[in-house]
């Protein structure tokens, strides 16, 4: 399918990471619509994302004090990998970063769910294959009504609301000569999500390509790949790119880079 980029891109700032849900069903019309864009957004043979209904409450686990757990929420979305591909988890980030901006687009909530959560769980009503593996979830609901002493205490915890000069992040090609696209693409690309908000992203900025690469900083508690990071990034770069005019493709890379934007040549 084609990227719905201006209902995403209007979606990238709205899109909050919900935990506590609303005691009621998702309704059917945004049911049928995430179950129709979870079959047709397969921009990579080595992602899917699999609608579960209804799935039990025991597949997410917080950290000790219960902070971080999901409550209430009627739905979930598994996002699966294909292990044997070098590529997984950039895909996946991509792949289900698409998955919650729809969502988001509905008025639906989300979480990206990393690390915990069951992958045994996961798996069994995911259904996957030998040769696959539940990499993420998301739940999916309404909000419960209020912000709950659990949600502003993850705030805090993760640092959520405090995002990374560009400066921080860019190289190559100066700021005072980016064209119009680029500026869009990487201001979207600073407002994805990643995991405790660590941004592992740096980009390379030169002619008619950004290049992102995942830092180097070692944490060996993180359990969330910061590929599967830098995935979610790409799809915000497309987008930003594609509000502007821009259409492009990705050249996946080898470690430490992850991904190359190219613009097409009929954009240029």
């Amino acid at each position: 399918m084609d990227i719905p980029f201006s209902a995403w891109h209007d979606a990238i700032p709205r899109r909050r990471s919900i935990r506590d849900y609303a005691a009621r069903a998702v309704e059917t019309a945004d049911l049928e619509a995430m179950r129709r864009v979870c079959a047709e957004f397969r921009p990579f043979a080595s992602a899917r994302s699999v609608l579960v209904a209804d799935p039990t409450e025991d597949i997410f686990r917080g950290i000790p004090g219960g902070y971080g757990k999901v409550s209430g929420a009627p739905a979930l979305v598994a996002f699966v990998g294909d292990m044997r591909s070098p590529d997984v988890q950039e895909a996946v980030g991509y792949t289900g970063e698409g998955i919650i901006l729809e969502a988001t687009a509905l008025g639906l909530a989300t979480c990206w769910v990393g690390g915990f959560f069951s992958p045994r769980r996961a798996a069994a009503i995911a259904s996957v294959a030998p040769n696959e593996r539940v990499l993420a979830v998301t739940p999916l609901g309404y909000p419960k009504e209020g912000s709950s002493l659990k949600e502003r205490a993850m705030s805090r915890f993760g640092r959520n609301w405090q995002r990374r000069p560009l400066s921080e992040l860019v190289s190559g090609l100066g700021e005072t000569q980016w064209p119009g696209w680029v500026r869009a693409a990487l201001e979207a690309a600073r407002l994805a999500p990643s995991a405790m908000n660590r941004q592992p992203w740096r980009f390379r900025v030169d002619r008619d390509t950004i290049t992102i690469s995942a830092d180097s900083i070692l944490n060996p508690t993180m359990v969330v790949s910061k590929r599967l990071d830098c995935g979610i990034a790409m799809l915000h770069i497309e987008i930003g790119a594609l509000t502007s005019g821009v259409r492009g493709r990705w050249e996946l890379l080898k470690s430490p880079q992850v991904a190359r934007f190219r613009v097409a040549v009929e954009s240029r």
